[in-house]
């Protein structure tokens, strides 16, 4: 679902999750590098952005915008995506639009009416839905970290689950069984998503001088316990 006709050279960074991703956008033509990175990200985005800029046979002063999913997921991987589109935006002066991770999830489902969700650990997931209206999203559940207690239901059924959340945590596959139709195996946010978003945000002006990008982080405290999280409620 691109939805948006007009040329731009875009490059993307996903690294919220296990899978380091990178994508450049040149036109309708798109480039993509991915592997699996486990902790090594840092290690493997930088080579992997050199190889998309010469798969395209441009360079990073080409681009007319950076985008990086913002997450929510690891935040390590996210302040390594923030922190290094912000630094090519700021040596090329081009600006940067952030992109949910979740709902980057939802884009690459191609399906109309989508909950994404990813493992949080600590038996939460980090949780959003999206209805397609035909040019882009609509935002029917905003991004939130979720328990089992604290899950809100999906309004109607015939929806689409995507992301590592539903493989791995039982109470939420449970919890939307009857509003949910299909469900997409342990799939995680990925760069071409996430250009493919920004391109339609960056043409309705969305986008952000590079100081203002900012990751989205849901949880407040890394290393925040259990018994922590219910002393809070």
């Amino acid at each position: 679902m691109l939805g948006y006709n007009g040329w731009v050279n875009l490059l993307a960074v996903e690294t919220s999750t296990e899978l380091c991703s990178v994508a450049l956008l040149r036109g309708e033509a798109l480039f993509v590098e991915e592997a699996m990175a486990e902790n090594r990200h840092s290690e493997m985005v930088v080579p992997m952005i050199r190889r998309v800029l010469q798969r395209a046979h441009l360079e990073a002063a080409h681009m007319d915008a950076f985008a990086f999913g913002q997450g929510p997921g690891s935040f390590t991987g996210i302040r390594i995506a923030c922190g290094l589109v912000q630094g090519l935006a700021f040596a090329s002066d081009r600006p940067v639009v952030p992109v949910p991770s979740l709902l980057a999830l939802a884009e690459q489902s191609h399906e109309q009416r989508v909950v994404s969700a990813l493992d949080a650990r600590m038996n939460e997931a980090y949780l959003a839905a999206y209805a397609w209206n035909g040019e882009d999203w609509d935002e029917v559940l905003a991004p939130r970290l979720a328990d089992a207690a604290s899950l809100p239901p999906l309004p109607g059924r015939q929806w689409a689950a995507t992301g590592s959340g539903f493989e791995r945590l039982p109470w939420l596959r449970e919890a939307y069984r009857d509003s949910v139709q299909m469900r997409f195996g342990g799939d995680l946010p990925r760069a071409g998503a996430v250009a493919r978003l920004a391109a339609r945000r960056f043409a309705r002006g969305a986008a952000l001088p590079a100081e203002q990008a900012a990751p989205l982080y849901l949880r407040d405290k890394v290393a925040l316990t259990s018994e922590e999280r219910r002393a809070r409620r």
